[in-house]
């Protein structure tokens, strides 16, 4: 049995990212459709590495006989269009931040809670959570399980990719412009991003935190303990595809960082790559293109009880968007649709 499976945001980073995963791993699909915006219908865009699919406009699109969605627009679109394809009868599976909190739509990482993927008839809507919380939550997973995770403090040095390809294309024209003694223009950062950093990413929020900070908050505490407290520092960083993150974590009892390696070595979607050596750890470059989350330079933090740190890594199109949509879809048809069916 195969599905039709609509891509909301069909021509951005994600969207692309989504056919080719849903290629890559032989999604059971009978019809895969592009959709997008009106300047965006009629362009072509890529399933595989034959086909070729049209894109089509979304406010014209009939969600009726669409199995599942795939959504990637940006909040606004995805707030009036989703709900659209829900009451169609998709199940749409949304990549932006609109969703992520309401009590009745199921924010899930596979790896970390798949069962909340059945409570997603309530609204025929689960969401995707914020890419630099999904790889942090896949690595804390094991751990908590090991010890129960009592606070969490995290920088991410995020890529501009995570600002679309305004973003990208930025750091790329204003690399290009200060090699040719050019003017730096900037209209997607704050501030110039080409060789330098930027502790600032989405709007700021009463408290001094951004809203990206607030959301790693507020996603970890749905997704795998609402006990855990959670300080983030989010960062731009020059870089075009892979988020890092240094994550201090304190448990409610000891744990060293050999139980933990360990603990992160049998984890599903996580690799260890960590040798006290010169290139014995993970950086963005090599994980680029790649689909696990990478963990390296496990230590014990001696300046509290019961504390680790560790370097987290991972490619945020693939698992920090694009792959964990279609992982719970891949859970979605497998144990539920199907049944349903």
């Amino acid at each position: 049995m195969g599905y039709r499976v609509a891509v909301v945001g069909g021509t951005g980073n994600v969207g692309r990212e989504m056919l080719s995963i849903l290629a890559e791993r032989s999604f059971p699909v009978d019809e895969v459709i592009p959709l997008a915006s009106e300047r965006s219908a009629g362009q072509e865009v890529s399933f595989g590495e034959d086909e070729v699919l049209k894109v089509q406009d979304l406010a014209k699109f009939d969600f009726r006989g669409i199995d599942i969605v795939l959504s990637s627009p940006g909040a606004k679109v995805s707030a009036v269009f989703a709900p659209k394809a829900a009451a169609a009868g998709a199940v749409v599976i949304d990549n932006t931040s609109y969703f992520r909190m309401d009590p009745e739509v199921p924010l899930v990482v596979p790896e970390v809670n798949p069962d909340a993927i059945a409570a997603y008839g309530k609204r025929n809507i689960i969401a995707n959570p914020n890419c630099s919380t999904i790889q942090m939550v896949v690595a804390l997973k094991p751990l908590h399980d090991l010890a129960r995770i009592r606070r969490v403090v995290v920088s991410t040095y995020q890529s501009v990719s995570g600002a679309g390809r305004e973003g990208m294309d930025e750091l790329f024209n204003q690399t290009r412009a200060i090699y040719m003694n050019a003017t730096v223009e900037r209209t997607k950062f704050t501030k110039q991003i080409a060789f330098n950093i930027i502790p600032h990413i989405d709007v700021f929020m009463e408290d001094g935190a951004t809203k990206e900070e607030w959301k790693m908050m507020a996603e970890t505490k749905k997704i795998l303990d609402p006990a855990i407290k959670v300080h983030a520092t989010c960062v731009r960083v020059p870089v075009f595809i892979g988020h890092s993150e240094a994550v201090n974590v304190q448990f409610d009892k000891p744990i060293s960082p050999e139980q933990a390696r360990a603990a992160l070595r049998r984890a599903p979607g996580v690799s260890v790559v960590d040798h006290r050596a010169d290139e014995g750890y993970v950086t963005p470059v090599e994980c680029a293109g790649d689909d696990l989350v990478y963990v390296s330079r496990i230590r014990s933090d001696p300046t509290m009880e019961n504390g680790l740190s560790m370097w987290v890594v991972s490619d945020n199109l693939r698992k920090g968007a694009a792959l964990n949509a279609v992982q719970i879809a891949e859970r979605l048809v497998q144990e539920h649709l199907r049944q349903a069916a």
